[in-house]
């Protein structure tokens, strides 16, 4: 909060201190106002100022452990005037649209981004609900995870968050089913085989050893699982909403600092690294050609662009530079590979039996899910039968929801920052996760076997492009839902052999582990106690799981959906990591400085005061505001108390506001607490 004058700036400690000596000479003045400030609080507990000399006796105990209580605040300064301003020149803020054809190709791309995580989950989650051998049923399920994807961003981008951002399947509750599938009571069965694995001299018709991959009754067995974890999946979901919708993910996240998040996204790529050395061991040679090829276009070539063509009524026919290898080097190493494998396939380079080394590289393998599957299929509620719940996986899966909500806020405030916009109001954020909820529920409703979270890749590509437009990721959306109903176009992806992707494991995987360390980066590295909970997090994060895995009947107290709880959620490196974190981080005594809180509550502070009677509120209003409701919202009052309207008042900024006092040095001091306020005028 500024003063009258607006030229009041920041003061550091040393220079309040300073102040407090130089008014000593007046300490009979000031004396006889700390008198009467402390009659008015102690006869009546709404008045919101605290006496000076309380505040600067407060500011001189800062390094012992009262930062929790005091917060200095700076001056907004990025606009020069006091205004805010935007911190990175875009091409397209979030309410424009770019011309149709550049839209287009704007959107493709985000598509093309997204595409490959997407993929991922699917081929990680078949073989533990036995469809590895179907791959029509693998077609069909990753056309209904891209056409959820697709709405869901429509939802997000219309009347959520309302940013430039795409939401799509999730890791973090991927690693969860894929412990609770590795229970023993949902083993696979060992009889399940293709048509081309079994002896031709069988007499199918009298056949009952076998159940044929892609059959009826092997149909059921996979469809089966997936009701398992579907209505799990829609009751994790209900959670969400909650916490979207009751406006309590803000004061959920005073708890959560970065050493809870730190083993929890670091655990989550871990916990995957089985699945890339499977598929990267059926052809090292291949795999490690598509690793190199990935660090080559991303790290070595990425400052490089090619000359393209393009075309504009304006200007016409023109040669620009495109930084392809920045923005596609994912894409680029895996169609390269394909191409290679497709050649060495068809010239007999990789053999045809089986049993033989590279016969997983070959491309046809899988070409019975192009030949199979239907050209069309919209997939609807209950396609997989009626979902059924079970404890012990949801439980499992409400600590996926939290490391996605979490995951979620920070990707809101770097897209936010990127496209050009304001950061988002609590009101929006709110309303963003609210979306998510419902997104996760509809992924569950509909059997995707997984939820919905937004996605950091592409946040990166708005960053790089330079372009906020909410217009090319509805554009984007469309193409999910199109490509999604498109089932051959799903089935022919399928067909990348398994080495290939195993390279892109070892590539998407390894940057969750990086992602998780970066938290870490406002931590005091130097902190005893950091250095014990960081680390006896981690190491315990990875060792439960394993003692699990290796003693898969050792929680034994007498009732079996108790024991499957325990034992998923201690299956769940995750959620071992991550709770301990969290318990040891919130129990163990130390500063806010240290804990790497001080960076995220500033952060919070700065917002705040962006969002005062300076801010730029038509940018507030063409970024967040729901669209078309602004009559009905300002019409009927009760709306304003919903956590999720933008009529919505924050009652953290508007206690903030009415705590700050400003004494003669042009410090604003906040108090946290009103009983606090009280204890220490009393006290003075």
């Amino acid at each position: 909060m500024a003063n009258d004058s607006g030229k009041a700036g920041p003061l550091s400690q040393q220079q309040i201190i300073t102040d407090k000596k130089s008014l000593t000479n007046n300490h009979s003045d000031t004396e006889t106002n700390h008198r009467s400030n402390t009659e008015m609080n102690h006869h009546s507990h709404t008045t919101d100022f605290v006496p000076i000399d309380t505040c600067l006796d407060e500011l001189n105990q800062l390094n012992t452990g009262l930062q929790e209580e005091v917060v200095q605040i700076d001056e907004p300064s990025p606009g020069g005037n006091g205004e805010w301003k935007e911190e990175v020149e875009v091409a397209y803020r979030v309410d424009e649209t770019p011309p149709f054809g550049l839209c287009l190709l704007l959107a493709f791309q985000h598509y093309i981004s997204m595409f490959i995580a997407t993929l991922t989950i699917p081929i990680l989650l078949a073989p533990v609900i036995c469809m590895d051998a179907d791959n029509v049923g693998k077609s069909e399920i990753t056309g209904t995870l891209f056409v959820a994807s697709g709405v869901i961003t429509l939802l997000q981008t219309s009347i959520g968050i309302r940013l430039p951002i795409v939401q799509a399947g999730t890791f973090a509750l991927l690693v969860p089913t894929l412990s609770y599938f590795n229970l023993p009571e949902w083993k696979c069965p060992s009889n399940i085989v293709t048509l081309d694995s079994v002896n031709q001299t069988i007499d199918f018709g009298n056949e009952t050893s076998y159940i044929i991959a892609g059959s009826e009754e092997h149909k059921e067995i996979w469809k089966s699982r997936l009701r398992e974890i579907q209505g799990s999946i829609m009751c994790a979901a209900l959670f969400e909403i909650f916490l979207g919708a009751s406006g309590i993910v803000g004061k959920m996240l005073r708890f959560v600092g970065p050493l809870s998040i730190f083993p929890t996204v670091t655990l989550l790529g871990l916990s995957l690294f089985r699945s890339a050395a499977a598929m990267a061991a059926k052809h090292w040679w291949i795999c490690g050609a598509t690793i190199l090829l990935m660090m080559a276009f991303s790290q070595y070539l990425h400052r490089f662009s090619i000359p393209c063509g393009f075309y504009s009524r304006s200007t016409g026919c023109r040669k620009q530079r495109f930084p392809i290898f920045k923005m596609f080097p994912i894409i680029l190493a895996i169609v390269i590979m394909w191409i290679i494998c497709v050649i060495l396939t068809e010239t007999g380079v990789f053999p045809d039996a089986p049993d033989q080394s590279g016969y997983a590289a070959r491309t046809d393998l899988r070409l019975d899910a192009i030949y199979s599957s239907p050209w069309f299929r919209i997939p609807y509620p209950g396609q997989w039968g009626m979902p059924t719940v079970s404890l012990s996986a949801l439980c499992a899966l409400l600590s996926g929801v939290l490391a996605t909500t979490v995951e979620s806020v920070g990707d809101y405030h770097a897209c936010a920052k990127l496209a050009g916009a304001p950061p988002p109001p609590l009101h929006a954020v709110n309303r963003g996760i609210l979306i998510e909820g419902i997104g996760t529920f509809l992924d569950g409703l509909v059997g995707t076997g997984n939820g919905t979270t937004s996605t950091s890749i592409n946040v990166g590509v708005v960053g790089i492009t330079k372009v906020g437009s909410r217009r090319v990721i509805q554009i984007s959306a469309v193409f999910m839902v199109l490509f999604g109903v498109f089932t051959k176009f799903g089935a022919l992806f399928i067909t990348i052999p398994d080495p290939i992707i195993g390279g892109a494991f070892f590539i998407l995987f390894g940057m969750i582990v990086a992602v998780g360390i970066s938290s870490l980066q406002h931590v005091d590295m130097n902190s005893g106690r950091n250095l014990f909970i960081i680390g006896f997090s981690l190491f315990t994060g990875l060792a439960v799981p394993q003692w699990m895995l290796a003693n898969p009947a050792a929680i034994q107290t007498g009732n079996k959906t108790i024991d499957n709880v325990f034992t998923v959620l201690l299956s769940t490196g995750m959620f071992v990591g991550g709770f301990i974190g969290f318990v040891l981080d919130n129990s163990i005594a130390g500063t806010i400085e240290e804990r790497g809180l001080l960076y995220w509550k500033n952060m919070r502070r700065r917002a705040e005061k962006s969002h005062s009677s300076r801010y730029l509120k038509e940018r507030l209003s063409a970024t967040y505001n729901l669209p078309f409701m602004d009559k009905v919202l300002n019409r009927f009052r009760v709306l304003r108390n919903l956590p999720f309207c933008h009529t919505y008042a924050d009652s953290e900024i508007a206690e903030s506001s009415s705590c700050c006092f400003r004494n003669t040095a042009g410090c604003c001091v906040m108090r946290q607490k009103a009983t606090q306020q009280n204890r220490l005028t009393e006290d003075s």
